[in-house]
């Protein structure tokens, strides 16, 4: 399938999901099929109805940004939504402002439903956006504007913490795989100032991380292995996942005890200072 034929596919989709009052339109009439017509998201986007139909057929591409973006606005595409428009249209994909802190109610309502794990949830830009009472019993709470790469690579640790621990193999897998989800972060994100920031300083603070920088590397965010030094219970051996909410953008870590450890034995343990507390 050519990109102009997978562009149209697409806008048919995206319309046909988008119903009229969402877009101020009257939802009455007789409709022939779900969604916005062909005429209706033609005015809206300031496009004739004829070129709409030779998009959409895939008999004519390469869209104006200016269309690009009136199509994003107009159909309510989420952030990946609109960079897959503006690739399938051969278009370089426009800045789009500030990393997004939201957590949306469906993905709130997962979190929620996991609280016998040690959970957080991070930006794009791995700002701390919120975290459960079991995190809190692990690590400890993050207290002001946390960012996990900026306290693994350049904060001192808070007395009292835990402290993480990694072998040298684990750590450099981790470091890189970091340092590569925050060029992608700078990269969706070149317009918000905190992030420019927050680069500079760590390239200042931490060669390392000036070096991994300048690797221009891209890996995919995957499993790390650590081992937590809590100040009470001692060592924890854990598995940690990163799950990527693609829609708001957000990063969900959670820690994983196997089953039957003195690992799992002392995660029992902070549960149960949890449910008591």
């Amino acid at each position: 399938m050519s990109t102009h034929t997978e562009l149209g596919t697409a806008l048919r989709a995206w319309r046909e999901r988008i119903g009229p009052a969402e877009v101020g339109l009257p939802a009455g009439g007789n409709r022939r099929v779900p969604g916005l017509r062909r005429e209706e998201l033609a005015v809206l986007a300031g496009i004739s109805v004829d070129y709409l139909v030779q998009l959409e057929q895939g008999r004519s591409g390469n869209p104006s940004p200016p269309v690009l973006g009136a199509f994003a606005r107009t159909l309510r595409l989420n952030a990946v939504e609109r960079e897959l428009l503006y690739r399938l249209a051969g278009s370089v994909v426009p800045p789009s402002g500030s990393v997004p802190r939201e957590v949306p109610p469906g993905v709130q309502r997962m979190i929620d439903r996991m609280s016998d794990t040690p959970l957080a949830v991070f930006t794009a830009a791995w700002d701390a956006v919120q975290w459960n009472p079991l995190w809190s019993e692990l690590f400890g709470s993050p207290t002001g504007p946390a960012n996990l790469i900026w306290g693994y690579f350049a904060a001192a640790s808070p007395a009292g913490a835990s402290r993480i621990e990694r072998d040298a193999a684990h750590a450099d897998a981790f470091e890189r795989m970091m340092v590569s989800d925050l060029r992608r972060a700078a990269d969706r994100y070149p317009d918000d100032r905190a992030v420019t920031e927050l680069i500079s300083g760590l390239r200042e603070a931490n060669p390392r991380f000036a070096d991994l920088w300048d690797r221009y590397e891209t890996l995919p965010i995957g499993r790390s292995h650590k081992t937590v030094v809590h100040p009470e219970l001692g060592e924890l051996v854990l598995d940690c996942d990163i799950l990527t909410i693609e829609r708001a953008d957000l990063h969900i870590v959670l820690n994983w005890a196997a089953p039957g450890t003195d690992a799992a034995e002392k995660l029992a343990v902070l549960r149960e200072r949890v449910a008591a507390a």
